[in-house]
């Protein structure tokens, strides 16, 4: 099995010491970056964009759908000189709409006509649908229907007649079918709508957003056909007026979600992030619940400076799911604006590079000290035992030691011993560790492993080993303790 440090369950927080968790953000594609940006006449205003990137391996090539404004009075005509000197007012009659890009390598983009959709008297532009506010879309190969390989959520938005949620279906990602409103209920859902399939529990999920007792907060809910779903029911809300979930699409990675949360700021004008937007990680093992994998640290950086001269995502960030590319690079495909929330900005598509799980590292508060990390209760099944890890500083010598206990209270098992561990550098960033007496000793057994290390920062373990239980007051082990 393999562990994240971000995995909360793994590590036992009372036998931990000179430790925290540090996002490690995605790099930037500086060469490449932004990929697009508004540039057609019927692009007035991106605004959040809401991405939603897929990789479609059939036919080897990367889709985006975007949100945009296809009507927006107050936007449309402005120079950027009379953008730098007021206010944006938005207005009710503003048109939310759903356009289509997509690129063979990624990196470079196109817009194709579709011919699909009426704007101002033509139809030569890449809008999917008018009135469609949010929208997530989906590639699903549960559906044994080949007309519904793709899926679509969103909010229907037509200014002075009403909102409705809706679905449609699609073969290709390009022809779809009509909205088709949902059965059941219409929440506010002003926000990205991401759909996916929970292969747990059998069901498509939806992430959305409501509000509730003055804040912004993520909402769940399930649907077994994808066109009647549950109400929805809060699954992460954020910490006050100044740190706001605006939306989270989600992503599944080693038997648990994270998520990617905007988080917008608010509650005092005169703060240097007010009505900007970060990006932080979260984490959930049932999407019921997610929490912050680092309350307040950026996964995704903004840029420096500030509208309208700052760099084109200084202002506001909103992610999509990540994509994998064939040289197993995850890329983090984002819409970054680059100005304030609620004013005038311009905004762009963009992408950051990930490498597999480096996600989160357990990092020391004092790099000058030895760090004590400590795994809560396991079951030991194997030989295998490797730490993904990098040093703080390349030019200083690393320290990793292993010791194995049958609790964290209690002396190490004869023969597992810090000074007897032997490490060893497997390539990719992994340290296998082993003993003499060898670990398979072990096989079958309960207990738990300390790391002591110095200049490194940990991102996971894998191994034959796999969690049991779970951590009692003090590391007490109700069994072994005779409870």
């Amino acid at each position: 099995m393999k562990y994240l440090m971000l995995d909360r369950r793994f590590l036992n927080p009372q036998a931990m010491e000179n430790v925290c968790i540090q996002v490690t953000p995605p790099e930037k594609d500086r060469v490449h970056n932004p990929l697009f940006t508004q540039d057609q006449p019927w692009e007035i205003r991106i605004d959040n964009g809401y991405p939603n990137v897929l990789y479609d391996p059939e036919e080897r090539i990367f889709r985006c759908y975007y949100t945009l404004f296809t009507d927006d009075l107050d936007t449309e005509g402005t120079t950027l000189a009379e953008r730098s000197s007021r206010d944006y007012l938005p207005r009710m009659d503003r048109v939310t709409s759903l356009a289509y890009a997509e690129s063979r390598d990624g990196i470079h983009w196109e817009k194709p006509a579709l011919n699909q959709v009426e704007w101002r008297g033509n139809k030569m532009n890449n809008i999917l649908f008018l009135f469609a506010h949010g929208t997530g879309v989906m590639m699903d190969s549960h559906d044994s229907d080949s007309g519904k390989r793709y899926k679509m959520v969103t909010k229907v938005d037509i200014p002075g007649k009403g909102t409705h949620m809706a679905v449609a279906f699609s073969p290709d990602g390009k022809d779809w079918s009509e909205l088709i409103p949902w059965p059941e209920h219409n929440p506010p859902a002003d926000s990205h709508n991401l759909p996916f399939w929970n292969e747990d529990e059998g069901c498509y999920m939806l992430l959305s957003r409501v509000w509730k007792d003055g804040i912004r907060m993520t909402t769940l809910s399930r649907s077994s056909d994808f066109i009647h779903w549950s109400e929805p029911e809060e699954t992460l809300r954020g910490r006050g007026f100044e740190a706001q979930v605006y939306s989270m699409p989600v992503f599944y990675w080693n038997h648990m979600y994270l998520g990617l949360a905007s988080i917008i700021h608010e509650g005092d004008r005169t703060d240097a992030d007010f009505d900007r937007v970060d990006c932080e990680l979260t984490w959930a093992v049932s999407p019921e619940h997610f929490d912050f994998v680092a309350p307040g640290q950026p996964v995704i950086p903004r840029g420096e400076g500030s509208y309208p001269t700052g760099e084109f995502d200084c202002g506001c960030i909103y992610a999509s799911p990540p994509v994998m590319d064939s040289e197993n690079n995850l890329w983090i495909y984002y819409m970054g604006g680059n100005g304030k929330h609620t004013n005038f900005r311009e905004t762009s598509l963009a992408r950051a590079k990930w490498q597999p799980d480096r996600f989160a590292a357990m990092v020391p508060k004092r790099p000058e000290e030895e760090t004590l990390l400590t795994s809560n209760r396991m079951r030991f099944m194997g030989s295998s035992l490797e730490i993904l890890a990098e040093p703080l500083d390349k030019d200083k010598a690393v320290s990793l030691q292993c010791q194995l206990h049958h609790i964290w209270t209690s002396p190490p098992i004869e023969g597992f011993e810090y000074e007897k561990s032997r490490v060893f550098e497997t390539g990719d960033g992994w340290y296998r560790i082993q003993w003499p007496s060898g670990m398979e000793r072990l096989d079958g057994e309960k207990g738990c492993m300390k790391l002591k290390l110095k200049n490194l920062k940990v991102w996971a373990v894998r191994g034959d080993i796999c969690l049991d239980g779970h951590r009692l007051w003090e590391g007490a082990d109700m069994e072994n303790e005779g409870f």
